[in-house]
């Protein structure tokens, strides 16, 4: 019934909503990737490898450098208690299923540990909520069979219903379907073995937004971070 309603409400304020997206998309700051190395090796201990992939908020949009960035903030976490050999394959734009093939192009060897941060472009492209979580699911399976992969941890998708870059009735209806993709991509993830949902629980505060309304500051990045380290530390390696 929900997805029946919204339903209905996009289609009476669809062409509204058209009209927000591409003056959104034309006037909305183009804030650049973070800079800086991405792969590298940090810390003393077990050896642990560390890949992370994902679209605009694994590459650091927001931030300076991959130092402040997940993939750097991650890695740093971890170090206390691994030698942590990490990677970042990260891309503004990608979508599960242009990651997905890029990782299969631009990635070599094994790795013990994967974070995703993928979802947001396929919620705002449109994309098929069952075509989604089928290419989530063959992406996990990729880096399972193809990586080696041990446990995958699976950020869920981040409160677009909040993002002032938005205008309303935008903001609402992407923020309602964001809410059911991350629905059923917790429901995917907890009927698999070695897989964790992240959930995206940053409080409603425009103040830990970057300056283009639409990705976090490094201290977001920072707390991000530590919700996956704490559940990486508490694994057996």
């Amino acid at each position: 019934m929900r997805v029946y309603k919204e339903a209905i409400a996009a289609f009476s304020v669809g062409p509204l909503m058209y009209i927000q997206g591409m003056i959104v998309r034309k006037y909305a700051a183009e804030l650049p990737e973070a800079v800086g190395p991405r792969a590298g090796i940090i810390g003393q201990g077990k050896p642990l490898r560390v890949l992370v992939l994902g679209d605009s908020s694994a590459a650091g949009v927001g931030v300076q450098t991959q130092d402040e960035a997940i993939a750097g903030q991650l890695a740093s976490q971890l170090a206390d208690k691994f030698q942590v050999s990490w990677k970042l394959l990260a891309k503004t734009g990608a979508t599960t299923k242009s990651h997905t093939q890029a990782l299969l192009e631009q990635v070599e060897g094994k790795f013990d540990a994967a974070m995703i941060c993928l979802g947001v472009n396929d919620v705002t492209h449109g994309v098929n909520l069952k075509v989604w979580l089928k290419q989530q699911a063959r992406l996990y399976d990729i880096l399972q069979s193809h990586f080696g992969v041990k446990d995958i941890y699976v950020s869920g998708i981040p409160p677009i219903k909040y993002f002032p870059l938005l205008p309303q009735p935008l903001r609402w209806f992407l923020g309602r379907r964001a809410d059911r993709f991350d629905h059923w991509l917790a429901a995917l993830i907890n009927n698999r073995q070695n897989c964790f949902h992240i959930p995206i629980t940053f409080p409603h505060d425009n103040s830990l937004m970057a300056s283009d309304g639409y990705h976090p500051k490094a201290s977001v990045y920072a707390e991000w971070a530590s919700w996956v380290a704490e559940k990486i530390k508490n694994r057996n390696y």
